[in-house]
Parts: structure tokens; sequence; C-alpha cells
């Protein structure tokens, strides 16, 4: 958690362009929020043009844990929006992203349930290895 679902139309991406919006994924979500990289989660899925919303050639649709601001949230969108863009080389309006809030107490890793933001460090403690 957070979870970054890339949909993406068939043959937009090689593994070159996946590798690069994973890491932007991580990048602009720890950079907006301060999670620690190993909580990030990005995968991809390859559709027909017909299976993606309509005038879309990507579509990233982040779960993430609720209590984000609304100002970080729209931040996130943003910086992910242009990145996408910048890997695959379609237009900003060709790309589609969307978060949705998740709580904390839904989610675990490590075999435990995720901390709320912000009190990340306890529990990272317990779970020296991420």
């Amino acid at each position: 958690m957070p979870l970054y679902r890339c949909t993406v139309r068939e043959g937009l991406t090689g593994l070159a362009q996946r590798e690069r919006i994973a890491r932007d994924v991580v990048r602009v979500h720890c950079g907006v929020t301060g999670a620690p990289p190993a909580f990030v989660h990005a995968f991809f899925t390859e559709v027909p043009a017909t299976e993606l919303p309509a005038g879309k050639q990507a579509f990233v649709l982040g779960s993430i844990r609720a209590g984000r601001t609304d100002a970080q949230k729209a931040q996130i969108a943003k910086e992910l929006t242009e990145a996408v863009a910048q890997a695959t080389g379609l237009g900003l309006d060709e790309v589609g992203v969307v978060t949705v809030d998740v709580p904390a107490s839904w989610v675990m890793e490590g075999g435990e349930l995720l901390p709320e933001p912000g009190e990340e460090a306890e529990w990272l403690e317990r779970h020296p290895d991420l």
C-alpha cells in the first residue's frame, strides 16, 4: 500500500517505459506524502484502447492511505500525469490519474496492519527489512 494500477493501451509501453513509470510512481508518491518507498506498489495491465476511458491511452488508479490532504492528492495526480505522458510520449489529455482513499486499517504489510499516515516510525522499527 499504496497500490497504483497502471492500465495502458496494448503495445503502448515496453519494459523500459514501465520501469521508468514505476520509479516515477514511487518518487512522486514518496515525495508528496513522505511514505516509505517499501510501501509503494505499481503494476501494469495492457488492454485494448476500447477498454480505457474515452480519449485516454493510459490510466492510473492509485489506492492510497486515507488521510492525505486534497492538495497532496492533486499534486500526486498532476505529477503522475506528467510522468506517464513523458514516459509514453502521450499528451497530458491522453493520460488519466485518479486516487482513491483506503483506510490504513484495511491494509497489511509485513504481517501487520499499516499505520496511519505520519505514524510510520514505530511500525518501521518493527520491520527493519522494509
